[in-house]
C-alpha cells in the first residue's frame, strides 16, 4: 500500500470517532504521522502512525492486518504500540522498546496526546491524569520531556 492508501484506510476506519476533546480522530493520527515524518521517521514509520490505534481502538482487525499488503515492519510496529487489555506499563514499553522503529512512533503519539494546547481543553482531572499517565510512560521509554 502506498502512504496515501493507508492514510485513506485509516481516516475511514476512524471516520467516526472523536478524540477526548470531541475532536474527529483523523486529525490526530495525522498529527502523528507528520510528527514521524518530522522525527526522521520512514515509510514503514508512517504508516505504522496512520494505523497505530487501528487495531487498538478496533477500527481495524488484528486479521485485517495480518493481511494487509504493508511491509512486515511496518506490521510490527503497529503491533507493538497497540496496547493489549491488562498489560502493564512497563510491559508495554519493553516490547515497543525492543521493535526497531516503534519507539519513534510511540514518541510522536505521547508528543501529540501530552500537548498543552489540546490537554487545556479537558477537565483538571483528567488533564492532571493523563499528564501524569504520558509522563510516566516517556520515563519507561527513555525520552526526554517534550
Amino acid at each position: 500500500m502506498t502512504l496515501a492508501e493507508v492514510e485513506a484506510v485509516a481516516r475511514a476506519a476512524h471516520a467516526t470517532q472523536t478524540d477526548k476533546a470531541g475532536r474527529p480522530y483523523a486529525e490526530h493520527l495525522q498529527a502523528v504521522a507528520e510528527g514521524v515524518r518530522a522525527r526522521g521517521g520512514d515509510a514503514d514509520q508512517i504508516a505504522a502512525a496512520w494505523l497505530h490505534d487501528a487495531v487498538e481502538d478496533d477500527a481495524l482487525s488484528a486479521r485485517w492486518l495480518a493481511e494487509a499488503p504493508l511491509s512486515p515492519r511496518t506490521k510490527d510496529i503497529v503491533l507493538a504500540v497497540t496496547k493489549r487489555a491488562g498489560e502493564a506499563p512497563e510491559a508495554y514499553a519493553r516490547r515497543i522498546l525492543e521493535t526497531p522503529g516503534a519507539l519513534l512512533v510511540k514518541e510522536a503519539d505521547l508528543a501529540h496526546n501530552a500537548d498543552p494546547a489540546r490537554l487545556a481543553v479537558l477537565d483538571a482531572p483528567t488533564r492532571a491524569r493523563l499528564t501524569e499517565k504520558y509522563a510516566g510512560m516517556r520515563t519507561l521509554l527513555g525520552l526526554q520531556e517534550a
